[in-house]
């Protein structure tokens, strides 16, 4: 039996296992897909991270190459492969998580093999990434063409020619709808205004700024609702040159496009949400409190509020603004892996 079973063999479950094994504990990570990585193989091609190597490493071994570069999404799935064999990760692949219950002190983590792993505590480290969001607008189900989330795209390919509308205003939206715009007619169709921010001031990268200020390490700021980091002004500039251009969000679905706020109707190919997403850990639902009405942890600094042993790594906003990035599921972890220890070591642990 162990210890700890760590749900999710991304960036949050690497970072948790690193520090059980700091600690000495028995742990297994049960990973959906076929080996470490997470939500990383499903973002787009294109996606490379807004923070430089030197702010995007997990603890004990730093992001390789010039630490001013900004990895792509292929270098950082290779990192988190090599992380995984560098600190011989008990890692098993193909073990989607059904379920978790719990009976007196163990918890029996439940899979889609029908195996059942028992453990004194468990960490579900499936983050705020791989549970994508999409508002259900009128008219959506009449629509014939193509509705997809972000989650789904992965270049430009498929869209070329099309009329094609992306909706959000953020990082990804403004992202992809600027890719798109090489090879397709494309609107962005957003709720709010879109807010640009340079990604480097007085010729540092704008998380350096964040680390010196301490902005990094408080609640204020959410990562999923941060302003467009404009590298080169290149995002910006593509707006206002209207590739893509940018309106108010559409009101309804037809059978063959969206109605405008104007009450114009237009055909459209395609529509991708860049909506954000919810966090991936409805398998707790069986876990009485665990979760709020609306599927929600109910926790605090990655400790459940209401069921003993159970913890979290990678939430948007767990701790602080770096909670769901590389650079902030390591502090999460040893903050997590430090309380595991306690419980497990006192007293009332084997009672």
């Amino acid at each position: 039996m162990d210890d700890v079973v760590v749900i999710g063999a991304g960036q949050a479950g690497l970072a948790a296992g690193y520090h059980l094994r700091q600690a000495g504990l028995r742990f297994t990570i049960l990973e959906a897909n076929a080996g470490a990585g997470g939500s990383w193989p499903h973002y787009y091609d294109s996606l490379v991270l807004f923070s430089p190597a030197r702010y995007s490493s997990l603890p004990g071994l730093p992001f390789p190459g010039d630490p001013d570069h900004y990895p792509t999404r292929a270098e950082v799935m290779d990192y988190l492969r090599e992380y995984a064999a560098q600190y011989e990760l008990p890692i098993v692949p193909n073990a989607r998580v059904t379920a978790v219950q719990r009976d007196g002190n163990l918890f029996g983590v439940s899979t889609g093999s029908g195996r059942t792993y028992p453990a004194r505590a468990v960490i579900a480290a499936t983050g705020s990434f791989g549970k994508p969001y999409m508002p259900d607008l009128p008219g959506r189900a009449e629509f014939r063409g193509r509705v997809l989330h972000a989650f789904d795209y992965r270049n430009p390919e498929p869209f070329a020619g099309q009329r094609v509308v992306v909706v959000g205003s953020a990082n990804s939206a403004v992202q992809i709808a600027v890719e798109l715009a090489e090879v397709a007619r494309v609107t962005l169709a957003t709720r709010s205004r879109i807010i640009f921010f340079p990604q480097k001031i007085l010729g540092k990268d704008g998380h350096f700024w964040l680390r010196v200020t301490g902005l990094d390490r408080v609640g204020i700021l959410r990562d999923q609702s941060t302003p467009v980091v404009d590298a080169g002004r290149r995002y910006s500039a593509a707006v206002r040159a209207k590739r893509p251009d940018a309106r108010r969000m559409f009101t309804r679905f037809t059978e063959r496009g969206v109605v405008w706020r104007d009450g114009s109707e237009e055909e459209v190919d395609s529509v991708i949400f860049a909506t954000g997403y919810r966090p991936n850990v409805q398998y707790l639902a069986a876990l009485d409190g665990a979760l709020d009405p609306n599927g929600r942890p109910r926790q605090r600094a990655g400790v459940s509020r209401t069921v003993r042993r159970l913890y979290f790594v990678g939430l948007s906003g767990q701790r602080n603004f770096a909670s769901a990035t590389l650079r902030g599921v390591g502090p999460d972890a040893a903050l997590v892996v430090k309380h595991i220890r306690r419980s497990l070591q006192s007293p009332a642990a084997h009672s």
